[in-house]
């Protein structure tokens, strides 16, 4: 009797058990650039990029100053780029490491478009255009300019290389939230100061 009891008790264990059925498979884990996405339910047709792309020109505000009559031809430099928020983050020297490749910016490549040759610290650069990197460091960056367009973020082919230049880095009292990228007139062309955290970069251009 007893044996016909113990018997019971398994099969009825072993029928609960059953019901639960094999473990759910695992979610794939999908890998996404944390400076992309925000989702916004107002929007159902596309979600918004938290990082917005930018446009600089030099001269300064040229599209305007060519509909208003004060610019002809073409301007002389343009830079593309998407522009991170700091966020309360350590940036540099924390997200963004020391004496590694930055792509200047978030979401795809850089790019800058030069409509004549130009020369920056006495190296020649054809007109065209390049995506722009950096490799910064506490009190220098490396900044290179290279051919491999259409890229997205650090993927680009250092056999494309165009050119490769040093500039000082200075570290200033305030601190900058919108990584930014701007050109400032000098008396033979401009600097294209490059600005997040506490950190600014002035890239000398010559036209």
């Amino acid at each position: 009797m007893k044996c016909l009891l113990v018997f019971c008790c398994f099969l009825l264990i072993a029928s609960c058990g059953s019901d639960k059925g094999p473990p759910p498979p695992s979610k794939p884990v999908v890998i996404k650039d944390s400076n992309i996405i925000k989702r916004e339910l107002a929007n159902p047709y596309l979600q918004t990029d938290i990082s917005p792309m930018d446009m600089v020109y030099f001269p300064t505000d040229y599209p305007v100053k060519k509909m208003n009559g004060q610019a002809t031809g073409t301007p002389l430099a343009r830079v593309i780029y998407s522009r991170p928020h700091r966020g309360g983050r350590k940036l540099f020297g924390g997200l963004v490491e020391w004496g590694k490749i930055w792509r200047l910016g978030a979401n795809e490549a850089t790019e800058i478009q030069f409509f004549q040759p130009v020369t920056i610290l006495n190296k020649q650069l054809d007109k065209g255009q390049y995506i722009m990197y950096a490799i910064p460091y506490e009190d220098r960056w490396t900044i290179g300019f290279n051919r491999n367009l259409y890229s997205w973020g650090l993927t680009f082919d250092p056999s494309q290389d165009a050119l490769q230049v040093e500039v000082s880095a200075i570290t200033k009292p305030r601190v900058v939230e919108d990584f930014t990228m701007i050109f400032e007139k000098t008396t033979d062309g401009a600097d294209l100061i490059m600005a997040w955290e506490n950190m600014e970069v002035r890239l000398p251009i010559q036209f």
